[in-house]
């Protein structure tokens, strides 16, 4: 089947929930994150928990039909495969998969978690009240891009710095990626920084592209949030620590991989908080009534023991800021 090439279809449902089945309480719900990567399955484990939180059992009163893409290119048809499931509704963390979504179904209800920019990306007519089939949670991918060169400015006093890209051409979110570019730079150019933007379409070319990086002619790293990053966060982060460049990402997940530094929105936290909009939807909730929540947790992770391996002292009032340090 090409399924099987596709991906690994994930039906989290017991035989013993046959009973409930009987009387119509499992409610059947889809699953679509942008990768298979361990970041995007403990998405997954995220929102199990906050399905548990509202008393729901899987097996017992709610099943999960979750596809794994293993590239970007399988996004459009595993959505379209997931559409035939008859699922009530499909958890879509972020953009790309929404995208996929919204070109197979304007019926079934979908929640995103992770989307940076909702009404850009055309999936809601507006944040108080998105109309359609679709709603969820959102992140401050822009606003917080500015921040993110000050903290490792704080980290490293570099002049100059590579701004890596990892972002296909084709992906739905490329506009707010160009305005996290933008924004990224206007920081910089405030700081008195010079910044060089390094585009990589494909995860790939990344051991190439970065290969060729060196500190004191490249200065640090600074790793926009795009689906490809968070899906390849462990290996950006082992590159960049092997060409000793000091790095600073989005995504916790990349500082725990060796990177110096994250700083961004708690996504995990994104997707508990997308379950209570999947209990309101099947409780008869209309999508188009909900509105676009942002984000409301974030989270700051220095790596000491990259920053030891890099010979660099962080700053005690860096260290005190951060709510995870690792050692």
């Amino acid at each position: 089947m090409r399924l099987i090439g596709l991906a690994v279809v994930l039906t989290i449902a017991l035989l013993a929930a046959a009973e409930a089945q009987q009387v119509g309480s499992l409610r059947h719900i889809g699953f679509l994150p942008a990768g298979a990567s361990p970041a995007h399955r403990r998405q997954l484990e995220a929102l199990d928990e906050g399905l548990r939180a509202l008393g729901y059992v899987q097996g017992k009163n709610i099943a999960i039909t979750a596809l794994w893409p293993k590239t970007p290119s399988e996004l459009h048809e595993l959505a379209a495969l997931l559409v035939k499931q008859n699922v009530e509704l499909i958890v879509a963390p972020a953009s790309p998969a929404v995208a996929a979504l919204k070109r197979v179904t304007v019926t079934i209800p979908i929640v995103f978690a992770t989307a940076a920019d909702p009404v850009g990306s055309g999936f809601a007519a507006n944040l108080a009240r998105p109309g359609g089939n679709i709603t969820g949670f959102s992140q401050l991918n822009v606003e917080l891009s500015g921040k993110r060169v000050e903290l490792l400015r704080e980290a490293f006093p570099f002049q100059k710095a590579v701004v890596l890209s990892l972002a296909a051409d084709d992906e739905s979110a490329m506009d707010t990626t160009k305005a996290i570019v933008q924004e990224t730079e206007r920081r910089g150019r405030a700081l008195g920084l010079e910044l060089r933007v390094l585009k990589v379409p494909k995860a790939e070319d990344l051991s190439t592209a970065l290969g060729g990086l060196h500190p004191q002619r490249d200065g640090g790293l600074i790793v926009l949030p795009t689906p490809m990053a968070l899906a390849h966060a462990s290996t950006i982060a082992e590159l960049a620590l092997k060409q000793k460049l000091p790095a600073v990402s989005y995504s916790r997940n990349f500082a725990e991989s060796g990177g110096l530094m994250a700083y961004g929105v708690d996504l995990d936290d994104q997707v508990r908080r997308a379950a209570t909009y999947v209990d309101r939807i099947l409780k008869g909730a209309r999508p188009g009534d909900l509105p676009v929540q942002q984000a409301s947790k974030f989270h700051f992770v220095i790596n000491l023991k990259t920053a030891k391996a890099l010979g660099l002292t962080i700053p005690p009032s860096l260290l005190q800021r951060a709510d995870q340090v690792i050692e």
